[in-house]
């Protein structure tokens, strides 16, 4: 692959970011009624955020927010989006940014509640308005054709994309078209060498359909962090040892296998009887420091933490308290959307 290519390709997440989005919780989410729990969850991670780097937050409500966390955020740092929002999953209504020789594309397809499962009207209008209001720079793409979440794809940045066939397959995403034409698409669309389909693994309580930033992550060209369960006993385990078992297949785009590092399942954790959807995998990668989940389990807290110390030796690793994005069935990625350098000013 040429250098022209590679700077029109699909940056990874560990690419040079100038900043990261929030979509902020409010009374007209499915946070109502535990709206205290979860704004404090949001804050510690803006302040951790904006300890570091940009934050977009996007909000029909600025001036609440501000009050809710200027005593513990560096607000240098973080700018204000007033517009009307649905709910607060970013990473799959935020725009998907390409980076070329002319500077940054952003990618605007369609949200469709994880396969009409919620709705998302307003939701799906947020990165034309954010392109128009100037708070995002870029040329703006319409692909709003395509129905595409930001946690269903991991790219390496050399021309691979890491899916899961259960999302991307969907019927009611894309479900037109075969898993052939959904492969051309993408290729055509990010400039892409190859994708990577991961045909096992779920969790149960999962709204997305095993979006991949669920259960196996990219951390550089030849690292792949995943889940790993290894309790026969739990539900969860073949769908697991069966996804790592095809982990195992898969060779880089120089044809050597990935270094893959386990990340550890976290134990039950139940809500009303149903099982909620906590893993590690679904951590941030920011300039320097990954920030990640952790769901009151000192044991798997600190091993994950471990890992992903391994995986990123060069990065500070923080851990954030994540419970309470658990009981709306995401975590931390799914609440956050990096932007490559030159989109957040």
């Amino acid at each position: 692959m040429s250098d022209k290519d590679l700077k029109n390709s699909l940056p990874a997440e560990w690419a040079p970011q100038s900043g990261i989005q929030l979509t902020w919780p409010h009374a007209e989410t499915d946070w109502a009624y535990m709206l205290t729990e979860v704004r404090s969850c949001f804050a510690t991670i803006a302040r951790e955020i904006a300890k570091r780097e940009l934050l977009l937050i996007v909000t029909p409500e600025p001036e609440e927010v501000r009050k809710q966390i200027s005593a513990t955020v560096n607000m240098e740092n973080v700018r204000f989006m007033e517009c009307e929002t649905n709910d607060t999953w970013a990473r799959d209504h935020g725009a998907i940014t390409l980076l070329n020789a002319d500077g940054p594309s952003l990618l605007d397809f369609t949200f469709n509640g994880w396969g009409l499962k919620f709705a998302s009207d307003k939701d799906n209008l947020i990165t034309r308005q954010a392109v128009e209001a100037g708070f995002l720079h870029g040329r703006y793409i319409n692909r709003l054709g395509f129905v595409l979440e930001g946690g269903s794809i991991e790219s390496d940045g050399q021309g691979t994309l890491l899916t899961t066939s259960e999302c991307l397959l969907s019927p009611n995403r894309n479900g037109q078209m075969s898993r052939d034409e959904i492969e051309a698409y993408l290729c055509s669309v990010f400039h892409l060498q190859r994708v990577l389909w991961l045909d096992h693994g779920y969790l149960a309580g999962d709204d997305t359909d095993s979006h991949v930033d669920t259960l196996a992550r990219l951390c550089s060209p030849d690292t792949i962090t995943y889940v790993q369960c290894t309790d026969r006993q739990d539900e969860h385990y073949e769908a697991l040892h069966r996804m790592e078992e095809q982990l195992k297949t898969f060779r880089t785009i120089n044809g050597e296998p990935y270094r893959l590092l386990a990340l550890p399942m976290a134990d039950k954790i139940e809500e009303e009887g149903e099982r909620l959807p906590a893993t590690y995998a679904n951590f941030l990668i920011m300039n320097d420091a990954v920030l990640y989940p952790t769901y009151r389990q000192p044991e798997n807290d600190a091993r994950a933490g471990e890992v992903l110390q391994e995986a990123f030796p060069e990065y500070e690793i923080v851990g954030i308290d994540c419970r309470a994005l658990i009981k709306q069935h995401g975590s931390l990625h799914c609440v956050t959307m990096q932007y490559p350098a030159g989109v957040l000013k």
